[in-house]
């Protein structure tokens, strides 16, 4: 994490000149839509969550409906997004806590968010930044994590830890923003296997960069 303090607010200038409309790629018109979309979205792509969702937001437009859902119907609904059974338990779960506990409306704070059925801080950070507008934590999936162990950023493994390095280097303006940056990063340039290091518009600030 050597000098990561110096190097952390030239690599999100570029960023942001590199991807200027880097934003939630999940569709959604509400909070409890971006909810939904993102317990769909585990271990799933935007695009064939977006492809689900299309449908699913035109069936169900309210907490109640999920809550009152036949579980069987929502299963075939949201097959293709994998791991379908689990996540009807999830979202059934978390839109009858909606409407027991919060009159049927998403809540605006981690505390209430997390102890919905289904909801873990990941999904929670996700709606409070993206939904709200409020930036209470920084997402860490897998590009962020790939990424930021690769900037130096931090040398953590478990996302919570990676997520506390993260917030003490990153204005907390950006918080919401930054995963939206290494999604995109992490797609086009900064890939797993092969990242094209010789494009990228952060080399010079990559203590991994290859030569």
């Amino acid at each position: 994490m050597k000098g990561a303090k110096v190097r952390i607010g030239p690599i999100i200038s570029r960023l942001k000149q590199q991807y200027p409309k880097a934003k939630c790629s999940l569709t959604h018109r509400n909070p409890l839509q971006l909810l939904v979309a993102t317990i769909l979205s585990a271990q799933c792509t935007d695009e064939r969550v977006n492809i689900v969702t299309k449908e699913l937001f035109r069936k169900y437009k309210t907490a109640r409906d999920y809550a009152n859902a036949d579980p069987r119907m929502l299963e075939q609904e949201i097959r293709s997004t994998g791991f379908y059974r689990n996540k009807t338990k999830s979202i059934i779960s978390m839109a009858q806590d909606l409407v027991e506990q919060h009159g049927g409306e998403v809540p605006q704070t981690m505390d209430e968010l997390v102890s919905l059925h289904g909801v873990g801080r990941k999904t929670a950070n996700v709606i409070l930044g993206n939904a709200f507008g409020i930036d209470e934590g920084i997402v860490v999936d897998t590009h962020v994590k790939r990424i930021s162990n690769r900037l130096a950023l931090t040398d953590q493994k478990d996302p919570e830890k990676i997520e506390q390095d993260l917030m003490q280097l990153i204005p907390k303006s950006d918080w919401t923003l930054w995963p939206h940056l290494l999604i995109h990063h992490g797609r086009s340039i900064c890939q797993a296997r092969a990242p094209k290091c010789e494009l990228c518009t952060i080399n010079s600030l990559c203590p991994a960069r290859s030569p």
